[in-house]
C-alpha cells in the first residue's frame, strides 16, 4: 500500500510541545519496553479496555478486517492485542507480532535519518537541495531547502509517489526518480503553504543516500533497526516471514455508512517500486515500531543507545506550519491529517497537534495504521489496521482519559 504511502495560548502550547518528560513524578525512561500493568502507571484498566473494545466493536460491525493495538506508558506495555484476521478470506486470524506495511509512517524514520546526518556535519536541514542535485539547479526548485521538504512547504505538487521508470533503464535508482522532481519544481510559491508531499520525501531519501554513501535501507537497518532491536523490520519481503505479513484492505463507506472492502495487498505480491522508497514502504510490526516512538519520548535514546539528541528530537517535533495553511495562490494544498481535519501542524515527519502530541499516519485519514507520542501523559500508540474505517481518534481520547496519574 502507499500514499498516505500566534495567540500567547498557542505559544505555551507549542512550548509545552518541546518538553520531554523530566518531572520526579515521572517514571526515569525504561532501557526497553517491558509488559506492565494498568495501575502501576496510573491508568484505569477499565478505561483502556473501553478504548480496544472500540476495536473489537468496529470489527463486529464490519468496518475494520483486523488490528493490533499498542499502549506504553513509563516504558511499560499496557496494552498489546490482536483482534480480528490477518486473512479475511481464509480466516487467518491476526497475531501481536503480525507484520504490515506501514506506507506513510515510513516519513518519521526519513528525517530521523536527516538529522542523524545533520549531527554528523554530513548536512545541514537549510541548504538548498541543489546544492546536492543539479536537478534542482532551475528556477523552481533552487529555493528549495532540505527544511522545505522535510515540512511539507517545498511548493511541490507532484501526485505520483515516484514517476515510472523508463523502459530500457536496466538499475533504476532512487535518485534518477528524484531528478525528474527536480526538473518539474515547485509549483507554488516554496514555504507559502502546507502540502503532505510523497515526491518531498522521497528526495531526502535520495539524500540521504547521497551524502551517506549507502543504500538506503541499509543506512536505516544498521542506524535505526537494529541500534533499537527492531529485529522483524525491513523495507522489503522477507519470504521466510510472508506468513506472518496481513493482507490489506482498502476501503470505501458508503453515505449510509455501510463499507466496502477491496484487497490491495497479499502476501507475495511483487513490489510495486523496483528501489526502497522513503516517502513509505516499512514493513515492521507494532512492538518494533513502538520501539521507535520510545525512542523519541525519551528524547533520542532507547535500550541504552542514543539515535539523536534530544535537541535534534525537539527540531523535529517543532511546528512549522499550520496543516490549514493554503493561500488561493497556493492551492490545491494535500491536506492529509491522521483524522482527516485541518487542525494541528506540521513539523518535521510529524504532524503535531495543538497540546502537542506528535503523530503519523500510514494509509489514509482513519484506514490504515496510526502511531503518536504523548510527552505530556509520558505514552505511546500504536494502532495498525489491515484496512478499513478505524476508530483511532476515539481510541486516542479514551486511552487519554484513561491516564489516572499524572
Amino acid at each position: 500500500m502507499n500514499s498516505f504511502e500566534k495567540t500567547p495560548r498557542v505559544c505555551a502550547l507549542v512550548l509545552a510541545s518541546l518538553l520531554l518528560p523530566t518531572s520526579s513524578a515521572v517514571a526515569q525512561p525504561a532501557p526497553t519496553l517491558q509488559p506492565g500493568s494498568a495501575a502501576s502507571v496510573g491508568m484505569d484498566e477499565a478505561k483502556l479496555r473501553d478504548a480496544v473494545n472500540l476495536y473489537h466493536d468496529a470489527l463486529q460491525q464490519n468496518r475494520i478486517r483486523g488490528a493490533v493495538l499498542l499502549i506504553a506508558r513509563h516504558g511499560k506495555i499496557v496494552v498489546h492485542e490482536a483482534i480480528g484476521w490477518k486473512n479475511y478470506a481464509y480466516r487467518l486470524p491476526i497475531e501481536k507480532d503480525t507484520l504490515f506495511q506501514m506506507a506513510s509512517t515510513t516519513k518519521p524514520l526519513t528525517i530521523t535519518a536527516i538529522l542523524m546526518l545533520e549531527e554528523e556535519g554530513k548536512l545541514n536541514t537549510r541548504d538548498a537541495a541543489a546544492k546536492y542535485f543539479e536537478s534542482f539547479q532551475n528556477e523552481k526548485s533552487q529555493a528549495i531547502t532540505i527544511a522545505h521538504l522535510a515540512s511539507g512547504t517545498s511548493g511541490f505538487r507532484i501526485g505520483p509517489i515516484l514517476y515510472p521508470f523508463d523502459k530500457d533503464e536496466r538499475e533504476p535508482t532512487l535518485r534518477k526518480g528524484v531528478d525528474k522532481f527536480g526538473k518539474e519544481g515547485a509549483a507554488v510559491e516554496v514555504g507559502s503553504s502546507f502540502s503532505y508531499s510523497n515526491a518531498a520525501f522521497n528526495t531526502l531519501g535520495a539524500l540521504i543516500e547521497h551524502v551517506s554513501g549507502m543504500a538506503l535501507e541499509d543506512f536505516w537497518r544498521t542506524r535505526i533497526y537494529e541500534p533499537l532491536g527492531m529485529v522483524d523490520t525491513s523495507n522489503h519481503d522477507d519470504v521466510s516471514k510472508q506468513h506472518r505479513m496481513a493482507t490489506h484492505y482498502g476501503a470505501q463507506r458508503s453515505a449510509q455508512g455501510h463499507v466496502t472492502f477491496s484487497r490491495s495487498f497479499t502476501p507475495g505480491d511483487p513490489p510495486e517500486y523496483p528501489v526502497a522508497r522513503a516517502s513509505g514502504g516499512l514493513i515492521s510490526t507494532a512492538l518494533d515500531y513502538a520501539k521507535f516512538l520510545q525512542m523519541y519520548l525519551d528524547g533520542g535514546h532507547y535500550a541504552g543507545g542514543r539515535i539523536l539528541s534530544t535537541d535534534s528530537v525537539k527540531k523535529a517535533i517543532t511546528p512549522v506550519i499550520k496543516v490549514a495553511t493554503c493561500p488561493p495562490s497556493a492551492a490545491p494544498c494535500n491536506t492529509l491529517t491522521p483524522f482527516g481535519t485541518k487542525d494541528g501542524s506540521y513539523g518535521m515527519g510529524w504532524f503535531v497537534s495543538d497540546d502537542g502530541v506528535f503523530s503519523h499516519l500510514g494509509g489514509s485519514a482513519n484506514n490504515g495504521r496510526y502511531v503518536w507520542v504523548d510527552p505530556t501523559r509520558d505514552l505511546i500508540g500504536v494502532a495498525l489496521t489491515s484496512g478499513g474505517i478505524d476508530p483511532r481518534q476515539a481510541f486516542q481520547k479514551l486511552v487519554e482519559q484513561a491516564v489516572t496519574v499524572k
